[in-house]
């Protein structure tokens, strides 16, 4: 019993990691560049959340279109910003870009919230339910709940609209799309605002069971660039195993050893992965000329 609800509980830390990873590769392989910036948005969909609590009293889920509605204006204002000014410059240009708006984000939020950690409220509650005598929070379900039906409506636009077929010919070669007629910078700032929009519900998600700081981004986008190299750059599917497989290691392992042993174990994963399948579990691997 205390292993399925531990596996509950991973599963749920992972969903929400998967959104993050997943904001993370759309950003990725639309423009080349890394957001690394992306742990920061979850840090400020979070803090959003909290912000927004006392002035709509009600549960997290109805809070949650206010917070992707934001977020996404959010993203399209880091696009203009760190990446449309710099996208013909070398790449390091945005790199350093999207890491000077991650700090001002870190900073902006310890000016209005203050150091300490704060919490958001529960999508629904916090009862705790018996399943066949199997005490499973309420939170964790409802966030594999919201998690799921976020990445499938996301999935559902990019494999079944006119805006996902524009928005992956962005992705694949830029240049030809934009000789199609797709507006390809239409398309970027439209996948910043998606990805923005995935890290601040990932926030909301985070924020009321593990408590979110103006310093938490650091982390956090470790793990998206560490899920992303597990399950292969450019792969969503990827994305979100790798997501899900550090949340696994975070709450199985550390339950029953300790956290530095599940970090240790996780790099390790990490290095034996590098090794074996450098494209990561579900990239394609890459033919050198001879």
């Amino acid at each position: 019993m205390a292993a399925l609800q531990l596996l509950v509980n991973g599963v749920a830390l992972g969903a929400a990691y998967a959104l993050v990873a997943l904001g993370f590769v759309l950003v990725l392989n639309a423009t080349s560049a890394v957001n690394f910036a992306q742990g920061d948005l979850v840090m400020a969909g979070g803090l959003l959340a909290v912000a927004l609590a006392p002035l709509i009293p009600l549960p997290g889920i109805a809070l949650l279109p206010v917070v992707l509605a934001l977020m996404a204006g959010l993203g399209l204002l880091l696009a203009l910003m760190a990446y449309l000014p710099l996208r013909r410059r070398p790449p390091v240009s945005v790199f350093i870009s999207t890491i000077a708006i991650g700090i001002i984000l870190q900073n902006g939020a310890a000016i209005l919230f203050g150091p300490e950690p704060r919490a958001a409220p529960p999508l629904f509650g916090d009862d705790t339910l018996y399943i066949g005598g199997l005490a499973v929070p309420e939170q964790s379900l409802a966030i594999v709940a919201v998690a799921a039906l976020l990445i499938g409506a996301q999935q559902w636009v990019f494999a079944r609209t006119q805006l996902g077929c524009r928005l992956r010919a962005t992705a694949q070669d830029p240049e030809m799309a934009r000789a199609c007629g797709v507006p390809v910078t239409a398309m970027i700032l439209v996948t910043f605002a998606i990805g923005s929009a995935c890290a601040g519900a990932a926030g909301l998600l985070l924020a009321n069971r593990y408590f979110v700081t103006p310093t938490a981004g650091g982390d956090l986008i470790l793990k998206a660039y560490i899920a992303v190299t597990i399950g292969g750059w450019g792969s969503v599917p990827g994305a979100v195993v790798g997501a899900l497989l550090i949340a696994l290691f975070e709450v199985g392992v550390s339950s029953v050893l300790s956290y530095p042993v599940a970090l240790g174990s996780l790099y390790l994963t990490l290095l034996a992965i590098l090794v074996l399948r450098p494209q990561g579990l579900f990239g394609e691997a890459v033919r050198r000329r001879g």
